[in-house]
């Protein structure tokens, strides 16, 4: 690529020298607005990290509860001021660890949690009134809120005081990760009650982080990532108003998840762009007149796919990049990768590196002392209109479809990742685009780090377990309370009164997910025929 040929990652071209002349028709001023104010481009706070840093979270879990235990108490320890928590596949497809399906998998790629008893024992001497929580979960995560609520209840724990995040972006699974479960409707269904459940019970939770971060990760253009995520919202939005909730009661406990790539001022010209773009659709396309339903606050994990296995040391740098484009970008709250996690789970030591990258940055340079340090840059600006114009047109194409849900049923987004993401590989094996250590700068031999390694007698334990549990548990009971979620699935009652009834006498969460199957169906995506 020569030095007259520069592109952007969502493909518009980058020019050599930028100038007032970039920004003509589009009002900058006007668009700008003032930090904290309506459009938000300069952040949803009038003074961000001058009044307070964002969160500081370091998404963990691993092996059993016991261990993940463990792991938060030492971040905590070491400064992390937010617990984010990571399930094992089992979990997050609904299976207990005793199910067939899990063998080979359970406490692999985060914790195993299979009864209310595994989530007092995830937080065994961490008082929930007193740190945030994020859990990072989709088709089931109405019921691991409602555990981590009991949980919370049985500790003495007022559920209004309970703070944090669920995930619970079923939709973006079937676009780019597969950890779903049912079909679309009763999954947003689902979501619905859970809007509905949270206004009135947990006030202090965020009901859904939206993701773009796992579509970022399986290929989307910066422009992609935040046009399919916001289309997302809109059939989250759509879907609660179909339920009959206002506007205003729900959208300020929305929030958003993205990814921040190398590519610095491209992810800081994207956190503006969509900060603008959503809260005019919240405005103008939902009439929300609360101002808080209009922010768009939104989770920054640096990229895990820029990883790599070879000089793995050299993640560092990477994510050190990544991090400072969430934080000049004007996230809220923040996960480091660690250097390790091309070939592993963080060890503590790289956790604790991971962590003290965000710390340095807090502490050690001035980007936290103004609220928008790169606004009026001409590139910036230029690029923030670009974006903003390019996922505007995506949204438009997908309103045409009939918007998210049809789309997805017709792959549009998937296939639309896919082709960003062959040009993308076609570019690294070309070398048209560098990745240090991969296909330039190889060394002989890459040194490797120690590595975490998860012991496969962990299912055994998490069997011994369920079956204590289920012997100690009144089984009529739980049948009565699983009769109930049935009931309520066949028709319009909140779905997270029974389940939370069947959680509290101690159903699995899979006898919960399996009645739900029994009811709504798995979905089998459109491509699998």
């Amino acid at each position: 690529m020569s030095s007259e040929e520069r592109t952007s990652v969502s493909g518009f071209p980058i020019e050599p020298v930028y100038t007032q002349q970039h920004l003509e028709g589009f009002e900058p001023l006007e668009r700008l607005g003032d930090p904290g104010e309506y459009p938000f481009t300069r952040g949803i706070y009038p003074t961000m990290y001058r009044g307070r840093t964002w969160t500081m979270r370091q998404y963990a879990g691993m092996s059993t509860a016991e261990e993940s235990n463990r792991r938060y108490k030492y971040l905590l320890e070491q400064g992390t001021t937010g617990l984010s928590v990571a399930f094992d596949l089992p979990t997050q497809m609904g299976y207990d660890s005793s199910s067939e399906i899990a063998d080979g998998e359970v406490g692999k790629v985060g914790v195993a949690i299979d009864t209310v008893e595994d989530m007092h024992t995830l937080f065994d001497g961490i008082p929930l009134d007193q740190v945030s929580t994020s859990m990072t979960i989709n088709a089931p995560a109405s019921l691991l809120l409602l555990m981590y609520e009991i949980a919370g209840e049985e500790q003495g724990v007022d559920p209004v005081k309970l703070r944090g995040t669920v995930q619970n972006d079923v939709l973006k699974e079937y676009i780019a990760r597969g950890t779903y479960i049912y079909p679309p409707a009763p999954s947003l269904r689902i979501i619905s009650d859970t809007f509905a459940y949270c206004a009135d019970r947990l006030p202090n939770f965020n009901t859904i982080s939206i993701s773009g971060y796992h579509m970022g990760e399986a290929g989307a253009t910066p422009v992609q990532e935040i046009a399919f995520t916001l289309a997302d919202g809109i059939a989250y939005v759509e879907a609660a108003l179909d339920a009959g909730l206002d506007v205003d009661a729900f959208a300020p406990r929305l929030s958003f998840f993205f990814v921040a790539r190398s590519t610095l001022l491209e992810e800081v010209a994207k956190f503006r762009a969509a900060r603008r773009l959503w809260a005019s659709l919240m405005r103008d396309r939902f009439g929300a007149s609360d101002p808080k339903s209009q922010m768009l606050r939104f989770h920054t994990q640096t990229a895990g796919v820029q990883l790599t296995a070879q000089q793995p040391e050299v993640n560092l740098v990477r994510v050190s990049i990544q991090a400072l484009a969430a934080v000049l970008g004007g996230t809220q709250s923040l996960h480091t990768n660690s250097y390790d996690e091309a070939l592993a789970l963080p060890t503590e030591k790289s956790a604790r590196l991971a962590l003290r990258t965000q710390q340095v940055i807090a502490h050690e340079t001035d980007v936290p002392d103004s609220v928008d340090p790169l606004a009026g840059s001409y590139l910036v600006e230029s690029m923030t209109d670009r974006i903003e114009a390019e996922a505007r047109a995506y949204l438009d194409t997908i309103d045409g479809l009939g918007g998210a849900v049809p789309a997805i049923e017709e792959g549009f987004q998937k296939i639309e990742i896919e082709k960003a993401a062959y040009a993308l590989a076609t570019e690294i094996d070309r070398e048209e685009q560098i990745v240090v250590g991969v296909n330039r700068y190889r060394t002989e031999r890459d040194p490797q780090p120690d590595l975490q390694r998860i012991d496969n007698a962990i299912r055994a334990q998490q069997i011994e377990r369920i079956d204590a549990i289920k012997r100690d548990r009144d089984q009529s009971g739980v049948d009565d309370a699983l009769r109930e979620v049935r009931r309520a699935a066949a028709g319009d009652d909140n779905l997270l009164v029974p389940m939370r009834e069947a959680l509290r006498r101690r159903a699995t969460l899979q006898e919960v997910c399996d009645v739900l199957r029994d009811e709504f169906g798995s979905y089998v995506p459109h491509d699998a025929f």
